[in-house]
């Protein structure tokens, strides 16, 4: 029936609350800036808030996710890329991956993906592209799923459009070379993950760490893990 199997990451294939796990994130990164002299952290931490919204508003499919961001970082930040990029690189080469004990896999989900990967299906791994390829590489390893190698993982430095827009999923048909009506997307957030369906494609609802803050879109299917590891099994 499918082709293609997108799954968002976080909360879906992972288990983890983003909004403890961010908390985190900005503290190791505050840290990191004060240690290093840059003043202050929380001025940092603003300042990647602020230009991670105009990342995701930004819909000009000439420029990436990651040149959106940076553009808008650099116009607003005391130090010049040459210079500050050193301490993105060093940040989530060192620190980043502390933030793992904030998370663990779901039970099943690295044994539902060994059998998708048995079978003739693209998967990818459809994580709003808001993080550097480096971050996304950890937490699928953190998912227990860092073995296999899938058709498309979308950071930031590939798309150009962010989530809930219906561009990022056209531009991921775009790119692995199939047809929505010929996919599932998997995603726990009605905000984010559900508007795929406005272009066709067939979506499945995780509800162990629902986010449901109202998007207007109703899934074709919906369940909890074990829901969605027999509808696997069924369905592909």
């Amino acid at each position: 029936m499918f082709e293609a199997v997108l799954f968002d990451l976080d909360g879906t294939l992972l288990q983890i609350d983003m909004e403890i796990f961010l908390q985190h994130y900005f503290r190791k990164m505050a840290e990191l800036a004060n240690m290093l002299g840059y003043g202050e952290g929380k001025g940092l931490v603003k300042q990647v808030w602020d230009s991670t919204e105009v990342m995701i508003a930004d819909k000009n499919p000439a420029v990436t996710n990651e040149k959106a961001f940076m553009l808008h970082f650099y116009q607003n930040w005391p130090y010049p890329p040459e210079e500050f990029n050193q301490f993105f690189d060093r940040y989530y080469s060192v620190c980043f991956p502390l933030l793992h004990k904030y998370c663990q896999p779901f039970p099943g989900i690295p044994e539902m993906m060994d059998y998708i990967m048995k079978k003739n299906i693209k998967v990818v791994i459809a994580t709003n592209p808001v993080f550097p390829y480096a971050a996304l590489q950890n937490r699928i390893e953190w998912a227990g799923l860092g073995h296999h190698q899938f058709e498309l993982v979308t950071s930031y430095e590939l798309m150009h459009f962010c989530k809930p827009h219906t561009e990022y999923y056209e531009e991921i048909a775009e790119k692995i070379g199939v047809r929505p009506e010929k996919w599932l997307m998997v995603g726990n957030d009605t905000g984010e993950d559900l508007p795929a369906g406005r272009i066709g494609m067939k979506t499945f609802l995780v509800e162990d760490m629902l986010i449901d803050k109202g998007s207007g879109d109703d899934p074709d299917w919906r369940g909890k893990i074990p829901d969605l590891i027999d509808f696997i099994k069924k369905r592909i």
